[in-house]
């Protein structure tokens, strides 16, 4: 019997749902029996120890400020090298090639430009319109997934190798790559643990 490996995956720790990725991927790896630990990661060093890491909501301006100077060119060469990556939310507008604001249009903020889309930033408005809508997404099974939005951004174009894998009212806001993965609402912030499970999944396949 083939003894699966341990499985050490990151999430980037400069603000967002931190904690709340912590806890989801450390229940994922428990409810899949398989060993492993989550660590979060600041530093280059700490990005050398993981397998795979998650990119966390927060204000996507200052987590690229953040992170632009050592530690996101590091994180390009891993994620061309094949380290899966998932980014919610404010993650999805680092890992976007192009971003607009949805009120002042094109936007210039460090990003990691790791996937063929285009951002829209706050397109369902501020914090106050924040809303949880049940979303259809056929690759994790028939059961509708809880999409929670917070300030969140959605996929205006997609192109290249990048395939859409979740709508909500027409608009784009789940996006796979290869290895990476995308979403406008944070699946951290739900008891749903699908996604992670995705994730997990796509990191065991690299070890």
């Amino acid at each position: 019997m083939k003894t699966l490996p341990e499985v050490k995956v990151g999430v980037l720790n400069f603000q967002g749902a931190v904690s709340e990725h912590v806890e989801a991927l450390s229940k994922t790896l428990k409810e899949l029996n398989l060993k492993g630990q989550v660590l979060t990661v600041k530093t280059p060093e700490q990005l050398e120890e993981v397998k795979g890491l998650v990119v966390p909501g927060g204000e996507s301006t200052t987590i690229g400020k953040l992170s632009a100077k050592e530690l996101a060119p590091r994180i390009v060469e891993r994620a061309t090298g094949g380290m899966p990556i998932l980014g919610t939310c404010a993650g999805l507008i680092l890992m976007a090639k192009e971003v607009y604001d949805a009120k002042v249009g094109s936007v210039e903020q460090p990003l990691l430009r790791l996937m063929d889309m285009r951002a829209i930033r706050n397109f369902f408005g501020r914090q106050g319109e924040s809303f949880e809508a049940p979303l259809t997404v056929p690759l994790l099974g028939r059961e509708p997934f809880p999409g929670v939005f917070i300030r969140a951004p959605v996929v205006e174009k997609v192109w290249g190798e990048a395939e859409a894998f979740a709508t909500y009212n027409g608009k784009v806001v789940a996006v796979q790559q290869g290895r990476l993965l995308a979403t406008a609402f944070h699946p951290e912030l739900t008891e749903d643990l699908r996604l992670h499970k995705y994730f997990i999944k796509l990191v065991l396949d690299t070890l």
